[in-house]
């Protein structure tokens, strides 16, 4: 759905930044979360699956769960560069 909706983005010119783009946040963060040393080229949500099936979760469980804590470190983050202004 997602790469369906950058896709839209892209074909009527609409600029948005998104985490979730290939190279984005998200990606980021979740390479060194899953203990990856290099991106994957499948991008973040074949990896979220592969990691949920070694670990026996539903993917849906286990994206929504890694989304938190995602969300929870780049809020701890911002708060701290927010405190050092």
């Amino acid at each position: 759905m997602l790469t369906g909706y950058w896709v839209a983005l892209e074909i009527h010119g609409v600029e948005e930044d998104s985490d979730f783009v290939h190279t984005g946040p998200f990606s980021e963060w979740l390479w060194k979360r899953l203990g990856m040393s290099y991106s994957s080229a499948l991008g973040w949500a074949v990896e979220i699956e592969r990691a949920a099936e070694q670990a026996n979760t539903p993917a849906m469980d286990m994206f929504f769960a890694l989304l938190d804590e995602f969300r929870a470190e780049r809020g701890n983050a911002a708060e701290i560069t927010g405190a050092a202004r």
